[in-house]
């Protein structure tokens, strides 16, 4: 049977508090913060039955106020990058907040990885879950529209857990949500010996500030292939981000099959764990953690460059730029509803 512990977990500088929800079903326990409807912690045992802490994070609430990267948070408005912090819509301009130079990264300056969302517990045995609900007022990073935003999380008694994302507009604008959680199967160290599979033939060209051309690319005979499992350090020094960071992948691949079916769209194994993914998205950001700045993280740990991942589904960046994508358009009386799942589970050996 499952269980949530809810406690504490802080308060921000005006008073708000920050709750911290355990979910806890099997061999298996997610932490899930209120504030930036964080994944804050997933621990799970690996091929020897030892339990370690498979994402990255800190261990108090000034850690991850003071994290510039997203560790585990929920992103948006929108997820990855606008070009020029700008977009047409209805035929006029849309001025969003530039906050990766000329460009918006993850919703802007405070996206919603900085909002205290309301929380409900939420069970329907065996599963257990916590509910998040963030309202973002028209003209919220210059976005238009009051958007309504709920995201659950819900562990089954097999260790998965489904994030189900459902937002609501009273006027057109964009959006694109994703969890932005930093995977590290062996729980420590760097991820270069994980063996990471992607569902992907195509993936999305990009240029300068890593934001896409237009063009999407085969797979095939490239570093980016990963269509059968590859070991991420094998081709990393070949991969050029665009971001002057030495190389490293940041790339958003189009997932095999029909968006907006739940299909597979990745697995990695390390650490004597697998992690297997599937989502409705069309999309997944693939990023081998090559900005990870220096900087102490939970327990004894100091992160830096390729401590971690992430594969971050999603919707393709600079989509309302770009009409040959997927529309990210929501209008008044129309639902986005996505949905992902993740699972980690000890690795069978042979």
């Amino acid at each position: 049977m499952g269980s949530v512990d809810v406690r504490p977990f802080g308060h921000l500088a005006d008073g708000r508090q920050v709750d911290r929800f355990d979910l806890v079903n099997g061999d298996t326990t997610v932490g899930i913060l209120s504030y930036g409807g964080i994944i804050a912690s997933w621990v799970t045992p690996n091929a020897d039955g030892e339990l370690s802490d498979v994402v990255i994070g800190f261990d108090d609430l000034d850690g991850w106020r003071s994290d510039p990267q997203y560790f585990g948070a929920v992103v948006g408005r929108y997820a990855n990058r606008i070009r020029y912090g700008r977009f047409p819509l209805d035929g006029r301009t849309v001025d969003v907040t530039s906050n990766q130079g000329d460009h918006q990264l993850h919703g802007g300056a405070k996206g919603f990885d900085k909002a205290v969302w309301d929380a409900e517990v939420q069970r329907s045995e065996p599963d257990v879950g916590v509910r998040l609900r963030h309202v973002s007022p028209s003209g919220d990073e210059g976005y238009p529209g009051t958007l309504t935003v709920e995201v659950t999380y819900t562990l089954d008694a097999a260790g998965t857990l489904r994030m189900d994302f459902v937002a609501s507009t009273d006027a057109p604008t964009v959006v694109n949500l994703t969890n932005h959680v930093y995977w590290n199967l062996a729980g420590t160290g760097d991820i270069l010996d994980h063996f990471v599979r992607i569902d992907a033939s195509t993936f999305l060209e990009i240029g300068e500030g890593t934001l896409p051309t237009g063009a999407i690319r085969p797979v095939h005979g490239t570093a980016f292939d990963f269509r059968r499992p590859r070991r991420i350090g094998d081709h990393i020094d070949d991969v050029d981000d665009q971001l002057a960071l030495g190389g490293g992948y940041d790339h958003c691949y189009v997932v095999d099959g029909d968006p907006g079916s739940l299909r597979p769209c990745a697995s990695v194994v390390g650490g004597g764990r697998v992690l297997e993914i599937a989502t409705t998205q069309p999309g997944v950001q693939f990023y081998s953690g090559n900005g990870i700045r220096s900087r102490p993280g939970r327990g004894d740990e100091t992160y830096g460059r390729h401590s971690a991942f992430c594969l971050e589904t999603q919707h393709y960046p600079d989509a309302p730029n770009i009409p040959a994508f997927p529309s990210t358009r929501l209008d008044p009386g129309d639902e986005l509803r996505e949905s992902t799942t993740m699972s980690v589970r000890p690795a069978i050996a042979g």
